[in-house]
């Protein structure tokens, strides 16, 4: 069964005036899309067609270049869209902020460490926060569209990302990443976030 291009849970102008409508509808509808059906394409035939996109990452071949890109690059975007909202921002509650607050101290200090984490990824690439087995979260961050389910990715399980790659926030904040980054913190959905926190 071939991958799909997820629905959006809201219109392309929903995240505005943080992420611009424009950059939404070039980057889900073209970038996002173009990795969906590359990835389709590279599985086609193989032994990794009928496995979870889950799968496929936690057993790569970093060699391949093409499953490497295009499988992180659908994986990465899916999980992207989920945790924003265009009711999100603010503080996170429950579960999520007890643990941010036992892993960094403070939400603000989570909020530095995150923001240093995606403005000093050189190049393009992803800020992560993963959740470990044992409660323990981690902020790291990867090149291009690498993850941490990949062998020698940072590991644990992915429960929020930040796109830094200068197609999603270019049109609205040219070189100005670290505007973006603080952008972002007015939509992340903390309830999805929350939930992924709690199901892992």
């Amino acid at each position: 069964m071939a991958f799909e291009l997820p629905k959006l849970n809201y219109a392309f102008d929903a995240l505005e005036p943080n992420i611009d409508a424009k950059t939404m509808e070039i980057h889900y509808g073209k970038h996002h899309n173009g990795y969906t059906n590359n990835l389709n394409n590279i599985i086609s035939g193989t032994d990794n067609e009928g496995k979870s996109i889950e799968d496929i990452l936690n057993s790569l071949d970093l060699e391949n270049k093409g499953l490497r890109n295009n499988g992180g690059g659908y994986y990465n975007h899916n999980l992207f869209w989920e945790i924003m909202g265009p009711n999100g921002g603010g503080d996170p509650s429950g579960e999520i902020s007890e643990s941010i607050n036992s892993n960094f101290g403070s939400f603000e200090n989570f909020k530095d460490e995150f923001s240093k984490a995606a403005v000093t990824r050189f190049g393009s690439g992803w800020a992560w926060l993963c959740a470990h087995p044992d409660g323990k979260l981690e902020i790291c961050s990867t090149a291009n569209q690498d993850n941490p389910l990949m062998p020698n990715g940072c590991g644990g399980n992915p429960i929020l990302c930040l796109d830094v790659w200068e197609h999603a926030y270019y049109l609205n904040y040219q070189n100005r990443r670290p505007d973006y980054i603080k952008a972002f913190f007015n939509v992340i959905n903390w309830e999805e976030v929350n939930n992924r926190l709690t199901n892992k």
